[in-house]
């Protein structure tokens, strides 16, 4: 079972939809019973930084303790955000911490928000992009992005008039700036590869 964490921010109907057409079951909650027996949990997001870490409340302790054990965690678009140490969206504000970096604003020069499809070169060492080839194309939208600041994670970037994170692996922690439930296909096989990477773990408890 996975839980998509419930915290007002946007898309996590359409996130629970995606898993379920995959044959995933799924819960919404935000409570530390449910996300404790989880076989992994997805943090999704379409707020401001600021706005999404406040209104996790509680929950964000329950997803830090539950990552650092082990479980498989999936930060989407802003809930992907949440993942490193600050970001700068009207103003500084904490984050979770579980990655080394901050979320900065996308540079000048450059259509903001990044809206729209965006090529993803996809590293083979990525467990998330399994069976989908050196590239795909993928859904964006947002206007800041993270500068990631760990030096052993797997990094997937696109090309934004810069080298942009778009998804990141570090251990069973794992993050799209991209959204995979607006991707179509290939979205869906990301996906479904956290779902397998879930169960597979789930079994070595």
């Amino acid at each position: 079972m996975i839980v998509v964490v419930d915290y007002d921010v946007g898309n996590v109907d359409s996130v629970c939809k995606a898993f379920r057409h995959i044959g995933c079951d799924v819960v919404l909650s935000r409570e530390k019973d449910q996300i404790a027996k989880a076989d992994g949990l997805v943090l999704p997001g379409v707020a401001a930084f600021g706005y999404a870490i406040s209104a996790l409340g509680p929950a964000a302790k329950y997803i830090v303790d539950a990552a650092l054990e082990g479980k498989p965690l999936l930060g989407i678009c802003v809930g992907y955000q949440l993942l490193f140490e600050y970001g700068l969206e009207y103003g500084q504000h904490k984050g979770l911490g579980l990655l080394k970096g901050h979320v900065v604003p996308i540079p000048a020069g450059r259509t903001i928000p990044h809206m729209g499809w965006n090529q993803v070169q996809l590293p083979d060492s990525m467990e998330i992009f399994s069976g989908l080839g050196p590239t795909r194309y993928f859904y964006f939208a947002h206007s800041y992005y993270a500068e990631v600041l760990e030096s052993d994670a797997k990094i997937a970037y696109t090309d934004y008039g810069l080298a942009m994170p778009a998804a990141i692996q570090k251990g069973m922690i794992f993050g799209t700036q991209f959204h995979p439930e607006k991707s179509g296909p290939q979205g869906l096989a990301v996906l479904a590869n956290f779902w397998r990477i879930c169960k597979q773990e789930g079994q070595r408890c």
